[in-house]
């Protein structure tokens, strides 16, 4: 028969706690061993000619619990093998967090030892007690060291067991600060069923400023979700009842296909008012947004497609998986090492070979060709100028427009946009817009700040259209069909590298200009 270990559990606080299958153990088998000595019940059971041999000397040698751990296993395996049969003594309840129990487990699994688990009633239920709350409600118990924001953030009665030492109660305070506000209470219960039994309530910036911690020092936080997730909870329920039998009609008669110019329109009005700097617009706008996106998901709840927390779920995964340089580890040290791992993790998820093979051809042109060179440049092609009837740009004609001006004076931005302005007044004609066009060009090119810039590029794109205008030619049909034809020669690079066995993101942007112009046939 394999050695035997009985497994129990000490009780919160003194002796009165132990229950008496507990104790009928303990005064049965003589080879009596308990997990630390820092436990009431241990000094009162030795002043009733109950003792046992402590494994306290192995917190002070080793580097870390989990070596511990592990060496308290191993001997109490070898005890039971010498003995035939020991017990084996730890505070509270031997199946609530109690790593050493685990560990026995796997011997037992392994034939090592055969097992018995003698219960005990662990510090939660004491704590629940004093707090005055049913766990049944949603209580949830962590462990201080293994505290993170998400179970904070994920709402419900919370207990934090085994705050320790001031180094614990600091971090918890950091991950609860991530979530509640400065002056959160936070209930404070300590040695729990003991005569100098302490319960208080502090507030949570004060929590490692007034607390002395100990090893039977545990928190209590109320777990209300986080300000921001309670909101999002209300607009949630909101949507649900507009659609629901007693809410509005026109909500309850709304699908993914009739609310997209609303998504479009709510989009475009962000936007605005991003460019107008204006931050109280847009927080409105954000919610408008942001309540479009919560009718998609509660639309595609009600046919069982998917919800909310799938969407919000969803994002976060893809986020943590796009960013290998921050939660693996992959080194990216500048911008351009970034958009390089995103578009090849991005290019891999969706199991296509082509990094533009994703981007939907039906956006506005300005913002499809925007993404193809970004794709492109994400393998070293960066900023492609290029014709689709030929593989280098010809020089301008003699005598063109960006001959005949003088070369760009620097001018102030001021001073720089009256010029384009005054350019042409637009009139309409193909003169006027030439004429603008080289005012934009000298201003582009001239040093100046960022909104200089932006008002030249502006001018720049309306005479563009102008000339597409003039010219009987729709503009974004014309943008349309040069990223049309970019696209396929990019496709064609990708092909060219995979017959040479190359891979475009270990290339430097030389040789893949180099392989670029190969493709000028395309």
């Amino acid at each position: 028969m394999a050695p035997r270990v009985v497994v129990v559990g000490l009780g919160p606080a003194g002796v009165d706690y132990l229950l008496p299958a507990a104790r009928a153990a303990l005064e049965r088998i003589e080879a009596r061993y308990a997990r630390t000595v820092r436990h009431p019940a241990v000094d009162e059971l030795a002043s009733t000619g109950i003792e046992l041999v402590t494994f306290d000397q192995r917190y002070d040698r080793a580097d870390d619990l989990a070596e511990v751990y592990s060496g308290i296993a191993d001997s109490l395996v070898r005890a039971a093998a010498e003995h035939g049969e020991v017990v084996y003594a730890v505070p509270g309840n031997p199946a609530v967090a109690e790593h050493t129990v685990v560990l026995l487990r796997d011997a037992a699994a392994r034939g090592a030892i055969t097992l018995e688990i003698v219960p005990g009633l662990s510090f939660a239920e004491l704590a629940w007690a004093r707090v005055g709350v049913d766990p049944l409600d949603g209580g949830r118990v962590v462990d201080a060291r293994d505290l993170e924001r998400e179970r904070v953030a994920a709402g419900g009665p919370l207990l934090v067991a085994q705050c320790d030492s001031p180094i614990v109660l600091a971090d918890v305070k950091l991950t609860l600060l991530d979530v509640f506000p400065a002056n959160e209470p936070v209930t404070v219960l300590q040695r729990l069923g003991l005569p100098n039994e302490e319960v208080r309530t502090v507030a949570l910036v004060e929590l490692d400023r007034v607390v002395e911690p100990d090893h039977l020092t545990t928190l209590f936080v109320e777990g209300r979700a986080s300000i921001a997730a309670r909101e999002l909870t209300r607009l949630l329920g909101l949507a649900e009842r507009l659609r629901g039998p007693e809410g509005c009609p026109w909500d309850a008669e709304q699908t993914h296909h009739s609310l997209t110019r609303y998504l479009l329109e709510e989009a475009y009005e962000v936007v605005e008012a991003v460019e107008a700097d204006d931050p109280a617009a847009l927080e409105d706008e954000l919610g408008d947004l942001l309540y479009q996106v919560i009718f998609h998901a509660v639309i595609a709840e009600e046919t069982g497609a998917f919800d909310l927390a799938g969407v919000a779920r969803g994002i976060h995964d893809k986020l943590v998986r796009r960013h290998p340089h921050v939660f693996g580890d992959v080194e990216a040290e500048t911008v351009s090492d970034v958009m390089r791992n995103w578009e090849q993790i991005k290019k891999d998820e969706k199991g296509t070979e082509s990094l533009v093979g994703d981007i939907t051809p039906s956006l506005p042109s300005l913002l499809y060709t925007h993404k193809l060179l970004r794709k492109a440049a994400s393998v070293g092609l960066d900023d492609v100028l290029w014709s689709p009837s030929q593989a280098r740009a010809p020089a301008p004609p003699s005598g063109s427009a960006s001959q005949a001006r003088p070369p760009a004076q620097p001018v102030g931005k001021a001073a720089g946009l009256r010029a384009v302005g005054e350019a042409a007044a637009f009139a309409g004609s193909r003169t006027d817009a030439v004429a603008r066009l080289a005012a934009a060009l000298d201003q582009l090119a001239a040093p100046a700040g960022d909104a200089a810039v932006e008002g030249a590029l502006g001018e720049l794109l309306a005479a563009a259209v102008v000339l597409a205008r003039t010219a009987g030619v729709d503009a974004e049909s014309a943008l349309r069909g040069w990223a049309a034809a970019f696209r396929r020669r990019f496709e064609a690079l990708e092909a060219l590298a995979r017959d040479r066995g190359l891979d475009l993101h270990t290339l430097d942007p030389a040789q893949v200009q180099q392989l670029f112009a190969e493709t000028a046939h395309e």
